[in-house]
């Protein structure tokens, strides 16, 4: 029998919070419209939480014994009361409407006709909270997502379930509907910008669309047991040389509570609109949400004077989050998508804010790999180092056939992109960044030493020995100390710094280095873990 508790709602709303929390801010990072204030990704969070609070608080009991009118009441103002913003307060009446219609049919499971039917009501009331809503926005793409719901439903072989139902049938059902729903929810995000003016100009979709997708992707990988079912597409912020974003002509983002008996919300919306825009005001005769853009928070709290108690009031400064915003983004206008192999290699790099591609000797990425790659960075300006000679004209292939702009740096070793990325900033524009990353990579002399992979034609070396290389030429061979020696001398003359990258099962400990380094040359050792080559040198 499928469980009757609330376990699988904790689960699904868990997975959920937790797939937004790690996305929240690239969806802050969106967020043009109505305010460019950088808080979308938080504000949706925040209600998102607050559902997840409230389901952990009532515990694995049975939806019956709790009482279904009750568990919606709960999970509502759970949402209303942790909601802020536009994107939250919207988010709060989805679950509203969803955990009305999910809680109306006694004695079923929630089966796709439910979850289906649920939709469209959260869909309503979406669409009821707002005064006067724009399309191309997180309304739009929960709708165009129910109706997707409500059509696969027609084709389903399968969409109601029996009492007798395992909880495996009823997930797994409930996450092949969801996924296809979820699908259709991303085509709808990608043509947000072709239904808001604001979005096309600043070259984004809309942050909150965005969220939505986020969390319906968590939701299926809460049905699957698996948080990395589905890979939701990354989107890069508007840059500074796009057109400026929408704007409120408002100071303050306020938002309150009111708790009283009797309460009517929309009798204050008239006199909260002579305030300021963007006014939301939700709820029900007993607690109500407000929220609006204004130049006078305590204008607004005082029309509430002898209505009820007002709660949790909170203002934020809209010109301080978009300046804020404005430079957070500007500090990441540029960055770097390389190509490795190795866990330590790989580490050595994220630690230093590139976004890697799997890559090596017997393994080079694809164009489209590649291409994926360019389009997951949150920046407008993107740098690709191949780090390999034969990824170098995917590579380039990739940057001409991105959307954004790139720029291929053809670095050809991993060691040499590992020094020259020092020299990346990243509020730097492309043509910059580009040139000093390649005006470093050049100026390396860089070898390696290796195990031979097989006899020498030549018969200098058997398999498995050493193999010194500077550049692409061999310049030692036999033991690996005496080779590495070798190497390290060829490289070292006339250097400041050597930096040695041991890789899988290297013969000589890292510790043990700096007896084979040319006096007077200081010894930079990483761990990389990469495999063919036992150590990775550049010297500058």
């Amino acid at each position: 029998m499928a469980d009757p508790s609330i376990e699988r709602f904790r689960r699904v709303v868990s997975a959920a919070s937790a797939h937004l929390d790690e996305r929240r801010q690239e969806v802050n990072d969106l967020n043009v419209f109505p305010v460019a204030d950088g808080d979308t990704g938080d504000n949706m969070a925040l209600t998102l939480r607050a559902v997840a609070e409230e389901l952990d608080r009532l515990g694995g009991q049975d939806i019956d014994e709790i009482g279904r009118t009750e568990l919606v009441n709960a999970l509502a103002r759970a949402a209303l009361m942790g909601a802020r913003g536009n994107s939250g307060v919207i988010l709060s009446q989805i679950v509203r409407g969803a955990a009305e219609e999910l809680a109306s049919r006694p004695g079923e499971l929630v089966d796709p006709v439910l979850v289906a039917g649920s939709m469209a009501c959260a869909a309503d009331a979406a669409y009821e909270s707002v005064r006067d809503p724009a399309e191309g926005t997180m309304l739009t793409v929960f709708r165009e997502m129910a109706s997707s719901a409500a059509q696969k439903l027609a084709h389903m072989q399968e969409t109601r379930l029996e009492r007798d139902a395992s909880a495996d049938e009823q997930d797994r059902m409930l996450a092949d509907l969801l996924s296809e729903v979820l699908q259709d929810g991303e085509r709808a995000v990608a043509r947000t910008p072709e239904q808001l003016e604001v979005l096309r100009e600043s070259g984004v979709v809309d942050a909150g669309a965005h969220g939505l997708v986020v969390i319906m992707a968590g939701i299926v990988a809460g049905l699957r047991g698996d948080i990395d079912t589905h890979e939701v597409p990354h989107y890069a912020p508007a840059g500074d040389t796009r057109p400026h974003h929408a704007d409120s002509r408002y100071r303050y983002c306020t938002n309150f509570i009111v708790t009283g008996a009797g309460l009517d919300g929309r009798s204050f919306l008239p006199r909260l609109e002579g305030l300021g825009d963007s006014v939301l005001v939700v709820g029900d005769e007993a607690t109500i949400k407000v929220h609006l853009h204004t130049d006078d928070p305590d204008d607004a709290v005082a029309l509430f004077d002898g209505a009820g108690d007002i709660s949790q009031l909170d203002v934020a400064d809209m010109r301080e989050q978009v300046a804020e915003r404005s430079a957070r983004l500007a500090a990441g206008r540029c960055a770097v998508v390389a190509v490795v192999a190795g866990d330590g290699v790989r580490t050595l790099y994220e630690e230093m804010g590139a976004f890697v591609v799997d890559g090596g000797e017997t393994f080079n990425p694809s164009i489209y790999d590649l291409l994926a790659a360019i389009h997951e960075v949150p920046c407008e300006e993107v740098i690709v180092l191949p780090n390999n000679p034969n990824v170098v004209m995917a590579a380039e292939r990739a940057a001409e056939l991105s959307d954004k702009q790139a720029k291929v740096v053809p670095c050809t070793s991993q060691q040499a992109g590992l020094v020259a990325m020092l020299d990346l900033d990243p509020a730097a524009p492309l043509d910059a960044n580009a040139g000093r990353l390649g005006a470093s990579a050049a100026a390396l002399r860089v070898g390696s030493v290796a195990p031979a992979a097989r006899d020498d034609a030549q018969g200098r070396f058997g398999e498995g020995d050493a193999v010194g290389f500077i550049g692409d030429e061999i310049v030692a061979w036999g033991d690996p100390a005496a080779t590495l020696a070798q190497t390290l001398g060829g490289i070292g003359d006339g250097a400041e710094l050597i930096t040695v990258v041991c890789g899988e099962g290297a013969p000589i400990h890292s510790s043990q280095l700096d007896a084979y380094v040319p006096d007077g040359v200081e010894l930079e050792a990483h761990q990389g873990g990469q495999p063919h080559y036992w150590w990775l040198l550049a010297a500058e």
